[in-house]
């Protein structure tokens, strides 16, 4: 086995090798919150690099849910049209290319206007940054069954639009993790207390996509291998969540870590475990791997060739890159000629680490906007600045999408 072997999903499909395009936060969204013509130029340069798997940034199944102001909503056929042009463009290299769908929960800016929901009304941690994120309200048992049915919902959509399969986003603190946690999801009632009840949401929105969809169109989960905060979703509970999706259909889990106040798929913990200066997930993939009936993917920090192939030497069937494949989209294609590119960006050694992880995001995202607009990327770029300029469009940005709200309110 080797990096560029083909790899045989659980449901037939085949993905020619063994590199992903994992997701990341590219909020390129035109003006009806539908793919803008920039998000399929920069999926035309993933297209072009070779990468077997290619991975969607967020798609919000809730316009009113955002991680971001410019960011890609489908929760109805109005621009279906749109959805087919970013799949056709997406797919043109050989890859499969798979939509992330997700809900940020509590992890919504304030700066939005919209009303932010949770498992608990427990508001983020970050310090002097926590006032960016309100205190969410706790989900009703209906508002529970919207959002289940949303996912469903927007994975039809995405099958309908030429997409290959989806990808549930159960990870990085968003609104599946936040019910997987004991730190922030503190209910009483069948969500609440025991990992079953805990992971009930995510296993019911697997069944609901399964049984809504193709039998090969696949059907991926995003997990944390762990929290990395004290008391959070352990790795003990990943391997039992992993254990649960096994029985469900599910094609592929990612395995990554962390959430917005423990930024560990940037190279951070909270609870002082060190991670590995790259593939920072692999050890916690070692452990789940005995249990997994499904192929895994870990995804964090992989950079090099030899790195990428210790993941599949090791047992782990895919390797997701995402910043690196930012910096450079045509890596797989340059590795398989026998190149030994390592892109990476301008070191961040700051100390207050949510602030550092906003500012890596800020930086990938500048490189691309570049790639979108056919330029050439730019990983030196200092981070202050990639995060000033970042934060200015970004306030820029919530004007717009408030403004869209209001309309969409108003026409409802």
């Amino acid at each position: 086995m080797s990096l560029f072997s083909p790899l045989a999903l659980p449901n037939g499909v085949v993905i020619p090798n063994r590199i992903a395009k994992a997701a990341m936060e590219e909020n390129m969204a035109d003006g009806d919150h539908a793919p803008s013509a920039e998000l399929i130029a920069l999926y035309r340069a993933w297209a072009e690099g070779g990468a077997g798997l290619i991975i969607t940034g967020n798609v919000m199944v809730d316009a009113r849910a955002m991680t971001g102001a410019d960011g890609v909503v489908l929760e109805d056929d109005r621009h279906l049209d749109r959805f087919r042009a970013w799949a056709d463009t997406a797919r043109a290299g050989g890859g499969q290319v798979w939509v992330q769908i997700n809900h940020p929960g509590r992890q919504m800016p304030a700066g939005l206007g919209q009303q932010t929901l949770a498992p608990s009304a427990i508001a983020l941690d970050l310090g002097a940054q926590s006032k960016v994120f309100p205190v969410p309200r706790e989900m009703t048992a209906a508002e529970i069954a919207d959002v289940e049915r949303r996912f469903v919902t927007s994975a039809v959509l995405a099958e309908r639009a030429g997409f290959a399969g989806v990808e549930i986003h159960a990870a990085h603190g968003y609104l599946l993790s936040q019910f997987l946690s004991p730190l922030v999801n503190h209910r009483t009632d069948r969500w609440g207390g025991s990992l079953d009840n805990r992971a009930r949401l995510l296993r019911d929105i697997v069944r609901g996509v399964r049984a809504a969809v193709a039998p090969g169109f696949a059907v991926a989960v995003k997990l944390n291998s762990a929290d990395f905060q004290r008391g959070g979703f352990s790795p003990e509970d990943a391997r039992a969540v992993v254990q649960m999706l096994g029985a469900l259909g599910v094609d592929l889990v990612e395995l990554s870590g962390g959430s917005y106040e423990a930024p560990a798929m940037m190279g951070s913990a909270r609870d002082r475990r060190t991670l590995a200066r790259e593939a920072y997930f692999l050890e916690f993939a070692r452990e789940i791997a005995d249990v997994a009936t499904m192929p895994l993917m870990v995804t964090g920090g992989i950079r090099r060739r030899e790195v990428a192939e210790q993941v599949i030497e090791s047992g782990v069937a895919m390797a997701g890159i995402a910043t690196a494949l930012a910096i450079e989209p045509n890596l797989p294609r340059n590795w398989q000629r026998g190149g030994s590119d390592a892109p990476k960006l301008r070191p961040i050694t700051w100390k207050n680490k949510p602030v550092a992880s906003s500012a890596h995001m800020a930086a990938v995202r500048y490189q691309l906007v570049r790639l979108s607009r056919r330029r050439r990327t730019a990983p030196d770029v200092s981070p202050l600045w990639a995060l000033v300029t970042s934060q200015l469009s970004a306030k820029r940005s919530a004007c717009r999408y408030r403004r869209w709200m209001a309309a969409r309110t108003a026409a409802a």
